[in-house]
């Protein structure tokens, strides 16, 4: 009998697009079929393994146990299979893609992928940012920098740094209300975005859980560089992770009026593609935090969902 008949390949592709949309339609949408053809692969692949791999409801579907067990083992094995093609594309093999969030991008990365390059001379790199987490299986990123617990299903997971915030300032602002002696004393001027969850973290461990932030103008610049910019230019107090910005205040542009800092569970992690953890690029890269950061891998994520 041909392997094609014993391997239902197609199936199974059909198979991870709807498990990981959990949606037959979806599915459908991203290969180009319809969805009765999406459904069709579906009962050959469940005839073929002889169990039920989803659990048929009014409007939506959702995986079996024995669909839970199957979805990520195929996903793997698309993984590595794009691995293989990707590494016989020499133009990009040797082209790492990170992508990251703009502030950890401009306040770290940026200021030490010129050391990853003369220690990976081979190597080209490609940094892309958004404030977006992004999906691995619909974009071309090797590795992504992002914030959270870790546990993220189907990536391998490096701790990189904590992710700790307090307000800082430009001197002049808090000169012109006589100075920051008190942490109420914020309050008597701009806070920018003072809907951001750390302002309501930071002033409840200062001691101040009901002070009545939802009074103050809203204001969302996007990211944390963004509103470090702001705060430089005297527009207001931001929150913001103090080692970021270490230049501004030994330049006098910044201030951190009080040495409280608190954290709120999310962090930075190094995150790729199970499958894709022994590319060389990843390693060479992973390796390189690992000497760089002293905290790198210092906190093991927990297990995902």
């Amino acid at each position: 009998m041909k392997l094609s008949r014993q391997f239902p390949l197609n199936a199974l592709r059909v198979f991870e697009a709807a498990a990981r949309h959990r949606s037959f339609t979806k599915a459908g949408e991203e290969l180009g079929m319809t969805q009765t053809a999406v459904s069709y692969q579906i009962k050959l692949l469940e005839d073929h393994v002889g169990e039920a791999l989803f659990l048929r409801k009014p409007r939506r579907i959702s995986l079996s146990e024995a669909g839970e067990r199957l979805a990520p083992k195929v996903a793997e094995g698309f993984e590595l299979l794009r691995e293989a093609l990707a590494d016989l594309r020499n133009t990009a093999d040797g082209t790492l893609i990170i992508h990251a969030t703009a502030t950890f991008a401009s306040q770290w990365l940026a200021r030490h992928l010129g050391l990853f390059q003369l220690r990976n001379p081979g190597i080209a790199v490609r940094l892309e940012t958004s404030q977006e987490v992004i999906d691995f299986s619909r974009t071309q990123a090797d590795v992504a920098i992002r914030t959270g617990k870790g546990d993220w299903p189907g990536l391998r997971s490096h701790f990189v740094m904590r992710n700790h915030f307090t307000p800082m300032l430009s001197p002049k602002l808090a000169e012109s209300v006589g100075g920051i002696r008190e942490p109420l004393d914020l309050l008597k001027l701009r806070i920018i975005d003072p809907a951001d969850a750390w302002w309501r973290i930071w002033f409840t461990a200062a001691g101040h859980p009901d002070v009545a932030l939802d009074t103050y103008p809203r204001s969302r610049l996007g990211a944390q560089s963004f509103e470090a910019a702001a705060a430089v230019a005297g527009h207001g107090i931001a929150i913001l992770r103090p080692e970021f910005y270490t230049e501004e205040v030994a330049s006098g542009r910044l201030i951190q009026p009080f040495e409280l800092t608190c954290e709120d569970g999310s962090h930075y992690w190094l995150v790729y593609p199970e499958a894709r953890r022994n590319a060389g690029k990843i390693r060479a890269f992973r390796e390189f935090l690992r000497a760089t950061l002293p905290g790198f891998e210092s906190v093991t994520p927990p297990t995902a969902p």
